[in-house]
């Protein structure tokens, strides 16, 4: 009964259809050739009317199949930096592991935009992942409002929407600005000095002031143009010290560059694989954070509590 197959395909109050342009030029040539059979009686053109019919019905009811069996586990946010592209996991439940989805995974959001996820299903584990590219426009929290599920497998004859409701934040980390070495960044001493004969050098590092010239490797220094030292297997690398006085900065462009540069630094450090340590001075006293994250946590939070000021402070 065709009827009653489409009326249960269109009225699943789950799902959103929607006719595509190949669909409408299929439904276009279909009722031609239903038109054609009716006038001539020819039954060979019925049997293609009824051939036609059958894949239309078959692409939606595919496509419904599709959707089905997938619950929402977990959003997880990771490191995701304002005006930078940055990855965001969604993680399904997937109760027909070996079922082929083919689905577009699309995010909505404030303050942004997400990139649309594919995933592809058939693999046969119970739990799908799809991994969405986003863009956010500034830092602080962002309200995820929405995940949409669409397919037009197999033929894409109908356009098959699964909207999931959210009501999660995520946390946007400061713009990691680049940055030069400045006076507020404070370098830490190194924690160990290697002796001869008890620790053989693994690398090179980029010469930093207190360096003993014993330890430059001149055949890096003369390949870069720029002096090197060799590092050692019990050599810690040294950490950065980060501060901000909240009570000197209003707010503005000026104090969400500070912010910028301060994420910079963070994300330097990291790549050097060297310590970070922040100090936030505010108001209500003083606050230390230890390790990349929980820094980059804070900025995001943070705001000026100064009156406004010309220039900038020391």
């Amino acid at each position: 009964d065709y009827s009653g197959l489409t009326m249960k395909l269109w009225n699943d109050r789950r799902l959103q259809l929607s006719i595509t342009r190949l669909g409408m030029e299929f439904l276009a040539a279909m009722l031609l050739v239903g038109l054609l059979a009716v006038q001539t009686g020819n039954n060979l053109l019925y049997l293609v009317f009824s051939l036609m019919v059958g894949i239309f019905l078959v692409s939606g009811w595919a496509s419904r199949s599709a959707l089905r069996d997938l619950e929402l586990v977990s959003i997880e946010e990771g490191n995701v930096f304002a005006r930078v592209r940055g990855g965001l996991r969604v993680r399904l439940r997937d109760g027909a592991p070996r079922r082929i989805r083919a689905l577009e995974v699309r995010l909505e959001m404030d303050q942004g935009r997400a990139e649309p996820g594919f995933l592809a299903g058939g693999g046969g584990q119970g739990e799908a992942l799809a991994v969405l590219q986003l863009r956010p426009e500034r830092r602080g929290p962002c309200r995820l409002r929405s995940l949409e599920l669409r397919t037009a497998y197999p033929f894409g004859f109908l356009e098959k929407t699964r909207r999931l409701p959210l009501d999660q934040e995520i946390l946007i980390l400061p713009h990691p600005r680049a940055v030069a070495p400045r006076p507020g960044l404070r370098g830490e001493p190194l924690r160990s000095s290697p002796k001869p004969g008890e620790s053989a050098p693994v690398g090179a590092r980029l010469f930093r002031e207190g360096d003993p010239l014993s330890r430059v490797h001149w055949k890096r220094t003369a390949q870069r143009g720029t002096p090197w030292v060799r590092t050692f297997e019990d050599e810690t690398p040294s950490g950065i010290r980060l501060w901000l006085d909240l009570r000197l900065w209003s707010a503005g462009a000026a104090f969400e560059k500070e912010l910028e540069h301060l994420s910079g630094a963070i994300l330097q450090a990291r790549l050097q694989k060297r310590e970070v340590s922040l100090e936030l001075l505010s108001s209500s006293g003083k606050r230390e954070l230890q390790g990349f994250t929980p820094s980059w946590r804070a900025l995001a939070l943070v705001e000026a509590e100064g009156p406004p000021i010309s220039g900038h402070p020391p």
